[in-house]
């Protein structure tokens, strides 16, 4: 199961043909459907979302008329992981998953976007910028209608460079589905709220 919350925006755009099981890549309606499962009910219609096409490459299913991106499923991944997030955020994620296409890793994007945010090429949010993510079990999700059953929620809150003391939050978890900071006082710091269920 992908239950880190990087999970729903590393997404491998660069599949050459031999790989691709197009019989994995569902319907452009079921997979924008998913998508927004974790936006507020009222977001949900005007969404931007990204999604895969028959090659496999990572694509705008829906270009929206809000302030929300929705990323799809990756069907080449075990389980079931969606998020919708500010596009005040697209810059920073955009350039993630680029990285991700060219074979970085983790720590090589981390390094690569702090450098880039730290020189003014890659810019971040002034204000904080919110992340919705839904995410479960293969077992429990329903290709033919978009529907995931017991899925989990979680929330993430970027406020670049906030620290545990600007903002008053631990840097771990006290107790289950309570607010912390990760990554304080850097260009990824960012408020983690759950999951509750």
């Amino acid at each position: 199961m992908k239950t880190s919350f990087l999970g729903c925006f590393v997404f491998i755009s660069a599949f050459s043909l031999a790989q691709v099981d197009s019989s994995k890549i569902l319907p452009e309606e079921i997979q924008i459907k998913t998508a927004v499962l974790p936006a507020p009910e009222e977001d949900k219609a005007d969404a931007m979302v990204y999604g895969y096409n028959k090659k496999g490459e990572l694509v705008v299913l829906r270009k929206g008329a809000n302030n929300l991106v929705c990323l799809c499923d990756n069907p080449f991944k075990e389980g079931i992981s969606v998020s919708c997030y500010s596009k005040k955020l697209e810059p920073f994620m955009a350039r993630g998953r680029e990285l991700s296409a060219q074979g970085k890793d983790f720590k090589e994007k981390r390094e690569i976007r702090g450098k880039e945010v730290a020189t003014g090429k890659l810019k971040m949010p002034e204000e904080p910028s919110m992340m919705y993510i839904f995410y479960g079990s293969d077992e429990n999700y329903d290709k033919t209608t978009g529907n995931l059953k017991d899925g989990k929620f979680r929330y993430v809150i970027y406020t670049p460079f906030a620290t545990t003391e600007s903002t008053g939050l631990p840097a771990k978890p006290h107790a289950p589905g309570m607010p912390w900071l990760m990554d304080p006082g850097t260009h990824r710091a960012h408020i983690m709220v759950g999951p509750f269920n």
